[in-house]
């Protein structure tokens, strides 16, 4: 099989398990873990596995010290904020609103690229955000009867909070991304996220209920802990390294397909006419913010 096959083949196989995700994430919490307890599992778990990675490939560049605030600030709006925000609104809105929401991050780095880096800001990308924040702000005020979420609204607006601090993430990341090792990276990233999520987690972690979990809870847990953050990185990882960052990220639009079909399938939420019209908003929101004049092409950067 080529690298190339392999690499689209991971690349679908990484957005699946993303996807997947937010099913298995509100099948535990907050009914048997709480967010940010899950949170506290999940990084530890990806602590772990990413120095025991460190083993068999270390980094070849020592960090630069004019560098850790950087590590600091990617680890605040990558870890600390992004995955408590995300659980914890997943927790409280519905799988189909948090995956569409959480597919304008695009829109808000094309925002923040402008902001900070300087990145032209034309006419495209101002009616793609237009349509995103439209599409957003349609699935956040619908009254949604559905029985997977008890706080839809406040769940939504923490998810797009979260959407906004991940897009901040992806924008301060890129340097150290160019200058070290991809691996080396996120093992800092994770470890020092962990010191911020810790005062949060721990807590609802020691107050667990680890005796209500079945076997079936165990599974869910390992899935988003391995799968669903360690094993999903890698695969993107390694589909960039082959066809690159605009080609893997094209795939992210296949995140909500998969959520929603698994949503509707296990958990019985609904898709609506609404729901199809804030879909189809956020899509063309996404595609505007990266078209690129002349070849007709996007590009989205992971």
């Amino acid at each position: 099989m080529q690298s190339t096959t392999k690499a689209y083949i991971s690349a679908i196989a990484a957005n699946f398990i993303f996807g997947s995700s937010y099913a298995i994430v509100k099948y535990i919490t907050p009914g048997f873990i709480h967010p940010f307890a899950l949170n506290l599992v999940r990084v530890v778990v990806c602590i772990v596995l990413f120095w025991t990675l460190f083993l068999f490939k270390p980094g070849k560049i020592a960090i630069d010290k004019k560098d850790i605030p950087r590590f600091l600030w990617c680890a605040l709006t990558g870890i600390v904020i992004n995955q408590l925000l995300f659980i914890k609104g997943l927790s409280l809105t519905t799988v189909m609103h948090s995956s569409l929401l959480s597919l304008g991050a695009p829109i808000f780095i094309t925002i923040i690229a402008a902001w900070l880096l300087r990145e032209r800001f034309t006419f495209p990308k101002a009616l793609g955000l237009i349509c995103g924040i439209s599409g957003a702000a349609l699935l956040v005020l619908m009254k949604d009867n559905t029985h997977t979420g008890n706080n839809i609204l406040l769940g939504d607006c923490l998810v797009l909070i979260n959407a906004i601090a991940y897009a901040f993430y992806l924008v301060m990341v890129r340097p150290l991304m160019a200058k070290y090792s991809s691996i080396q990276v996120m093992r800092w990233i994770f470890t020092l996220g962990a010191i911020g999520i810790l005062p949060f987690g721990l807590p609802h972690l020691l107050t667990t209920n680890w005796d209500a979990f079945e076997t079936t809870h165990i599974i869910a847990l390992a899935y988003i802990s391995v799968l669903g953050t360690f094993v999903a990185y890698l695969l993107t990882v390694y589909s960039i390294s082959a066809i690159g960052s605009s080609a893997t990220g094209a795939f992210i639009y296949m995140q909500p397909i998969f959520a929603a079909i698994l949503a509707a399938i296990f958990m019985g939420e609904q898709f609506s006419i609404t729901k199809g019209i804030a879909a189809f908003l956020i899509f063309t929101g996404v595609y505007l913010v990266n078209f690129k004049k002349g070849d007709g092409s996007t590009a989205v950067d992971i």
